[in-house]
C-alpha cells in the first residue's frame, strides 16, 4: 500500500462525527478542509478542520488520524478523528 501524503493547509479529509449517546444520530463521514496542521503524535497525524455539515460549518480543533469508516463496521472507528478520502 502506498504511503499516504502529508496533511497540509486546504486538503480535504473526512471527519467522523461522533454520534449521540441514545444513538439518535450514527457516525458519519463528513467532508472537512484542514486549517491548521499539528504535527504528528503516536497515532499520526494532528489537525484543525472546519467541517461542513448539511445544516453548517462546525470547527474541530486538534483532531488525531484515524480508522475509515467505509468498509468497516462504524462503530469501530473513533469519532473526533479524520481520514483520507477513499479513492473511488
Amino acid at each position: 500500500m502506498a504511503a499516504q501524503p502529508t496533511p497540509s493547509v486546504g486538503r480535504i479529509v473526512h471527519y467522523v462525527s461522533y454520534g449521540t449517546p441514545g444513538g439518535e444520530y450514527t457516525k458519519e463521514c463528513r467532508a472537512a478542509i484542514v486549517t491548521e496542521t499539528h504535527g504528528a503524535d503516536s497515532l499520526g497525524d494532528v489537525v484543525s478542520l472546519a467541517v461542513l455539515n448539511p445544516r453548517g460549518l462546525f470547527f474541530a480543533e486538534r483532531c488525531a488520524e484515524g480508522g475509515q469508516l467505509h468498509g468497516e463496521d462504524p462503530s469501530a472507528a473513533y469519532g473526533g478523528t479524520w481520514h483520507w478520502p477513499e479513492r473511488v
